[in-house]
């Protein structure tokens, strides 16, 4: 079957018929979302070990703080290119796209072991990042041809369960690693898991539809996106959400500290709040996202997230309940993020991978837009950067509504109304 673009006329991928496997309940389908969920495990270890471990890695290269900034900063701008690599998913489908993203990663990891010195640690990085960058929108963009959309929230909830759980398992397997065997460790483990999800995604993934001789290439897919308002609304949505999160988040260590000077007991007491928000955020989208209906869940996230802003300031007089507003915020911005995942994967079926893709960018755009405000807020007291979070969740709340009106009007046989 082949689903055209919103706004055009031709076909771009073919996508395949439902079947009783693709729902996700079934056992096919069950398994197929345990391995990837795993998998994702994986690819976000690899990125998230980076912060704690950094002054570790340094010692271990002899180099200075300053230059492992570089390589964090040089990985990030992966992420602006992001686009550009994952339109692979979309022409040359999405079970190439996420082996192709897995087979980058696992090079990386595997160059640590072969030099372990700063050129190839920063190859390591800036290709596991790229694996991660073609690997995600692909992963997304199956889930969203496979599953039917009024079931999608829960699949794609359970897939980024690899966010959170990478936080509360892979980074602490990590540093039993690093504490046993010293620096390097990681990486020769994380090229194994690679090369074991290489091998379980071959097997249980279904071979890609063969694609049309005319299968239009990058620049056509940027154009379908480009031309089609309810995904460029839907990437500005992104943006604002990310952007509320990020002026707090980026301060919020600072903060602690400053109000409690107990920098490392209130850090480790914070970083494990953030966990367990991150996992009971991605837990409540596979709970309710599907049973509320996919933007009513994220105009939820949104306003909870508000009050969770809001009250921080008044949490904040003691360190229990600053880390409980804390728990608030991370948990209700996780929810609606996740939330907003299925919504945009029904936006423009024909070209999912670029858009996902797409919206990576936007997050990314977003928090950049929130890392550079932080600070200068945080100067006048966090209830400033409180206020700059509501400021951008109400935005996100107005292109929200503006996202439906255009998603009802799009027609049904292109993209079907909000479930």
């Amino acid at each position: 079957m082949v689903h055209p673009p919103p706004g055009t006329g031709s076909p771009l991928i073919p996508l395949p018929e439902m079947n009783p496997s693709s729902q996700p309940d079934t056992p096919s389908m069950r398994s197929q979302l345990a391995a990837i969920t795993l998998t994702r495990v994986i690819l976000n270890t690899m990125y998230r070990m980076l912060y704690p471990f950094l002054a570790v890695f340094g010692r271990g290269l002899g180099v200075e703080l300053s230059v492992m900034a570089f390589a964090i900063t040089a990985r990030s701008l992966v992420g602006v290119f992001s686009p550009l690599l994952a339109f692979l998913g979309d022409t040359r489908g999405r079970k190439a796209g996420m082996l192709l993203g897995l087979c980058a990663f696992t090079l990386g990891a595997s160059l640590v072991l072969i030099q372990p010195a700063f050129p190839a640690f920063f190859l390591a990085l800036v290709l596991g990042m790229v694996g991660k960058y073609i690997f995600d929108p692909s992963l997304q963009a199956y889930l969203g041809d496979r599953i039917p959309y009024a079931q999608r929230g829960r699949a794609l909830g359970v897939v980024e369960l690899g966010w959170s759980l990478s936080f509360i398992c892979g980074v602490p397997a990590m540093g039993f690693l690093i504490a046993r065997f010293g620096w390097r460790s990681p990486f020769p483990a994380l090229g194994l898991a690679g090369l074991a999800a290489i091998i379980s995604l071959t097997w249980l993934l279904p071979s890609d539809p063969r694609l049309p001789a005319d299968q239009p290439g990058v620049w056509k897919n940027f154009q379908s996106l480009v031309a089609n308002k309810a995904a460029l609304t839907g990437l500005f949505l992104g943006l604002l959400i990310s952007a509320a999160n990020e002026v707090i988040n980026l301060v919020f260590g600072v903060w602690m500290e400053d109000a409690y000077s107990l920098q490392i007991a209130s850090l480790g007491a914070a970083a494990a709040v953030i966990g367990a928000a991150e996992l009971g955020g991605e837990s409540l989208t596979v709970a309710l996202t599907d049973r509320l209906g996919k933007p009513r869940a994220v105009g939820l996230g949104i306003l909870l997230n508000s009050l969770a802003a809001l009250s921080l300031p008044w949490l904040g007089r003691s360190l229990a309940g600053a880390l409980f507003g804390l728990f608030l915020l991370y948990i209700t911005f996780e929810f609606t993020l996740v939330s907003s995942i299925p919504i945009m994967t029904e936006l423009l079926p024909a070209a999912r991978a670029t858009l996902m893709a797409a919206n990576i960018s936007g997050i990314s755009l977003g928090r950049a837009t929130g890392a550079v405000l932080a600070p200068y807020l945080y100067q006048s007291g966090i209830a400033w950067n409180s206020l700059a979070c509501f400021a951008f969740n109400l935005l996100a709340l107005l292109v929200l509504l503006r996202l439906k009106k255009r998603m009802v009007a799009t027609p049904k046989s292109q993209t079907p109304p909000p479930a």
